[in-house]
């Protein structure tokens, strides 16, 4: 630090002039560092602002990106299972048509002719379910042909672990509780609907006026009985679907606040506080004028000492 020393009058070596100038340079540095930290906004510019604070922020920020990416996921899965919960939906619905047609036939005052139509109708449902399946897609996956499955990463633990959530849309996966989530149809490779064994969809189009095959008296209580027990089981996927969602969304808010309070972390250590930056400039440019009338009166004292020398 400099010190105020006496023997000005040895003016090979003016100390009060160093020492004004000294302190005029440091006060350069002050308001230069002010004034960027002003520009920027920010109290850490680099490493040499602040060495602990600088690694803390940036393993703050390294930390907050994977959240955010986390997050971005979670949206992806969200819209997945969107996606899956209203085609599920609307085959439900479309069963629910299929099995009031069918209960509607099992009136004693339908004719052969009535029976036919409505298997007919029926049918035309059948073909709009394969057309729900197969138009269910997000980003160029089939959802619910009982293929799909993916698991998004959701979170990541203190060594970077990562932390996955599945959606499992695959066939005869455990946690639909039913024996099959298949709802595909196709006489060649399905004889099944939704886990009901036996339940061929495409019979409805083979009803015909000599042979209403599972609109028969004989047959069409066994119908209605399966076509009540695939709405259910089309109910436990969706089910299974509305639980991975509560979880998404329980994970979204989580993840919201978190990147809300490491952003707010990140800024206590780096963003510059800039009414006090302010108070320093001042500070710092007074000093700076102060300093320099200071070294324009040392710079003026050897003079004095040539009137020594006049006589």
């Amino acid at each position: 630090m400099p010190v105020g020393v006496g023997g000005n009058s040895r003016i090979r070596t003016n100390i009060s002039s160093q020492n004004a100038y000294i302190a005029m340079e440091r006060a350069n540095k002050t308001i230069s560092t002010k004034q960027l930290r002003l520009s920027t906004g920010k109290r850490i510019n680099n490493a040499a602002d602040d060495v602990s604070g600088y690694i803390t922020s940036r393993a703050l920020q390294a930390r907050n990106g994977a959240m955010k990416a986390a997050l971005k996921a979670v949206g992806d899965a969200q819209n997945t299972s969107y996606i899956v919960m209203d085609a599920l939906e609307n085959i439900g619905e479309l069963v629910n048509i299929i099995k009031t047609n069918t209960a509607s036939a099992t009136s004693g005052a339908m004719g052969t002719a009535e029976r036919v139509a409505l298997a007919k109708a029926a049918a035309r449902m059948v073909t709009q379910i394969q057309t729900v399946i197969d138009s269910t897609v997000f980003a160029g996956s089939q959802l619910i042909d009982g293929a799909f499955s993916a698991d998004f990463v959701i979170g990541s633990t203190a060594t970077n672990s990562l932390i996955t959530m599945a959606i499992d849309m695959t066939t005869g996966n455990p946690d639909f509780n039913v024996s099959s989530g298949d709802f595909n149809i196709n006489a060649e490779l399905v004889s099944s609907f939704a886990g009901i064994t036996n339940l061929d969809m495409t019979m409805f189009n083979k009803v015909s006026a000599t042979d209403l095959g599972i609109f028969d008296k004989n047959s069409i209580g066994l119908t209605l009985v399966s076509l009540a027990d695939a709405i259910e089981n089309v109910n436990k996927v969706a089910a299974y679907v509305g639980g991975v969602v509560n979880r998404l969304e329980s994970q979204e808010l989580l993840l919201n606040g978190q990147v809300v309070n490491y952003n707010a972390a990140i800024s206590r250590i780096e963003d510059a506080d800039v009414a006090l930056e302010q108070l320093d400039l001042v500070k710092a440019q007074f000093l700076q004028n102060a300093s320099l009338t200071s070294l324009a009166q040392a710079n003026q004292n050897p003079q004095a000492f040539l009137q020594l020398l006049q006589g």
